[in-house]
């Protein structure tokens, strides 16, 4: 980022900075501090999913068999690969490129829903079976009897993650549109690079969750 002086005029420079570089520091580092409470909030429901895991370790392993790991296998490439043009995007923004910028965007988005159209299909099948979460459980050939914790763990823990991907849409939908208009160049990038921080934490989280939900049950 240009730690150069810019002028009194510069659009994109809020009053209360020096320069674009000074703009560009403050604003990552509160993405940073934002990010921090993101990692807090799912920490909170790892610790959670490991402790109760350890407790009844048959019965989350029972739960694992309903889940289709090759879904979320898909899932996982989808996203990876979503990382992949987001960074492509920031760079394209850092480099004046502003259509192959706004086109890697624009395949990100389609990575999340994708994503999330998968994901429906399997939260479908699972209401279906009766595999609800808490007192909602209502399946009737579960060998354990606390079942539904498993799924309770589930579904908080890949709807907040699904609902942080809808956000994670919206954001970088904003930035893409702006792109198209231009306002992006190689001295003023910062929302497409924030965005894409909290994109990629996104899918981090996600890695973590399948194979925890997955594979590890």
């Amino acid at each position: 980022m240009s730690t150069a002086n810019a002028h009194a005029d510069h659009g994109p420079l809020a009053h209360h900075f020096k320069n674009l570089g000074q703009q560009f520091d403050a604003a990552k580092l509160g993405v940073w501090l934002f990010l921090a409470t993101e990692i807090l909030m799912f920490g909170g429901l790892f610790v959670g999913y490991i402790i109760f895991h350890g407790l009844y370790p048959d019965m989350f392993a029972e739960g694992a068999k309903h889940l289709d790991w090759r879904l979320g296998a898909l899932n996982t490439l989808v996203l990876i690969m979503s990382s992949f043009t987001m960074a492509s995007g920031v760079h394209y923004a850092q480099t004046n490129q502003k259509d192959k910028c706004v086109r890697s965007l624009a395949i990100t988005v389609i990575c999340g829903l994708i994503f999330l159209c998968i994901k429906y299909v399997e939260y479908h099948h699972k209401f279906q079976d009766g595999l609800f979460p808490g007192k909602f459980f209502s399946n009737t050939e579960a060998e354990h009897a606390n079942l539904a914790m498993y799924f309770s763990f589930y579904f908080c823990m890949t709807g907040l993650h699904a609902s942080h991907v809808i956000a994670g849409m919206g954001v970088i939908t904003w930035v893409m549109l702006r792109a198209r208009k231009g306002e992006f160049n190689s001295d003023y990038y910062t929302p497409v690079e924030g965005v894409g921080l909290f994109w990629h934490l996104v899918d981090l989280i996600w890695i973590y969750l399948f194979p925890l939900l997955y594979l590890v049950g």
